[in-house]
């Protein structure tokens, strides 16, 4: 089936982008939000706290079960809310959990109940990218996508870049606990009324917008949730695609989580230093993900794969630059490189995602992927804390190996996907445009 025209709903609304941006703020909350703990590892304060001095596998895998709970709510609860709430509803729910959460979370007693905070945090995390990816597929036609996937993901690689040092601030001048008071109010302060303002959706499955711009009732629920799971594991190229996901995040996560570590304590920056040097390798991948997002809607679609195939070569080169170092100064021109490189293909996933998930299942293929991916990604930043403690706990490069061998993987499944990459799927039939006669109360999918 040829592609449709544009939905309706997406030529005629200039507010499609304030969703957009919200979204990209939203993302960038979280991921603040995320490398919290990157920076308080390095706390003494907070790692006597815990009674996690020196245990360098038990700080890595509090970025590990942080991804699991993500990883579990991203494949699970995705459907449900696909089917039962819809983009805006989701994002609303998921957010105001976020923030009662992070609150709670300095006041864990012991590292026991601080884990489970964590597990929970990533829970109410985990369908965050799917609601996103549900959101663009529904606002803008199949050959435009690639710009508001880039900008709205934009916050991955912000949130990081502002997240590192503004943590590191608050924490040498104030204490740890803040930084956890401050991220609970930016959620509720800021994520929340955005969301409310400026999120509209179809509602959930494909249901038309009310005469008020809310979300009407759900004719994706009377397929189900099981069902559209089902339907969604068919999306083609699924494993190929799933592959890319977890090595692009296992990067990341690796990354982010030692990166603090590694430059005051292998590259022995100050602590000034590794505020700012931190980072530049995700400033460096903001660019890139939206040069990425714009070759993405000029490249014909078979060409798209062309964005792991040179975004993992590039980034592969510049970690093992990083390793081989003699100098500090090289060492950290690696790693603002390999950020680079990496931003390169972020965009490219939600968009394969987009062109070929069965119709009324990006949700919940996106979040087929993502769960997977942080799943097994997850394992990473407890895996290179594993290597490290090999090297007696302050020799960083057979972590940083393991950085090497995930973009190898993208690389191969680049490749494949370049020179087979199959047909999409067909599009969605577009949405009728809205009359002044009320909508029934029961559209027909």
């Amino acid at each position: 089936m040829a592609p449709t025209a544009a939905p309706p709903i997406a030529t005629a609304s200039p507010r499609r982008w304030a969703g957009v941006l919200t979204l990209l703020a939203v993302v960038l909350i979280s991921y603040v939000d995320r490398v919290n703990v990157s920076v308080l590892i390095t706390d003494r304060a907070f790692t006597d706290h815990f009674g996690m001095t020196g245990d360098r596998v038990l700080q890595g895998a509090l970025m590990t079960v942080f991804l699991i709970g993500y990883g579990l709510a991203a494949f699970f609860l995705t459907p449900l809310y696909e089917s039962a709430l819809g983009a805006r509803r989701g994002l609303l729910v998921s957010v105001g959990l976020w923030a009662a959460l992070t609150l709670l979370s300095p006041y864990a007693l012991g590292a026991l109940m601080f884990i489970v905070l964590r597990f929970l945090l990533g829970v109410s995390e985990g369908p965050l990218f799917s609601l996103k990816t549900m959101y663009v597929k529904e606002h803008f036609a199949p050959h435009e996508v690639g710009r508001p996937n880039a900008v709205s993901s934009m916050g991955v690689s912000l949130g990081t870049a502002v997240g590192l040092p503004l943590i590191t601030y608050l924490v040498h001048r104030y204490d740890w606990h803040t930084s956890f008071v401050l991220l609970a109010l930016l959620n509720a302060a800021i994520g929340l009324p955005l969301i409310a303002l400026f999120i509209r959706g179809r509602g959930p499955g494909r249901t038309g917008e009310g005469r008020t711009g809310q979300e009407s009732a759900p004719t994706g629920a009377r397929r189900g949730v099981v069902a559209t799971l089902r339907e969604a594991l068919r999306t083609p190229r699924l494993g190929c695609i799933l592959l890319i996901e977890i090595a692009t995040l296992a990067y990341l996560w690796g990354s982010s989580s030692w990166l603090p570590a590694y430059l005051l304590q292998e590259r022995h920056f100050s602590l000034a230093q590794m505020g700012a040097v931190s980072a530049l390798p995700f400033l460096m991948s903001l660019a890139s993900g939206f040069l990425g997002g714009y070759l993405i809607d000029k490249l014909p679609a078979r060409r798209l794969p062309l964005l792991f195939v040179v975004g993992a070569l590039g980034t592969g080169s510049c970690v093992l630059l990083v390793i081989t170092a003699d100098a500090a100064w090289l060492a950290a021109t690696g790693l603002v490189l390999a950020g680079g490189f990496w931003g390169l293909q972020g965009p490219a996933i939600p968009t394969l995602v987009q062109r070929h998930a069965p119709v009324g299942t990006v949700g919940s293929a996106y979040g087929v992927v993502n769960g997977v991916g942080n799943l097994v990604s997850a394992f990473m930043p407890t895996a290179m804390g594993a290597a490290i403690a090999l090297g007696g706990g302050h020799s960083f490069g057979a972590g940083y190996a393991l950085l090497i061998g995930a973009q190898a993987i993208t690389l191969i499944c680049g490749a494949w996907l370049l020179l087979r990459p199959g047909p999409p799927a067909a599009e969605e039939p577009p949405v009728r445009p809205r009359t002044t006669s009320p909508a029934p109360p029961h559209p027909t999918p």
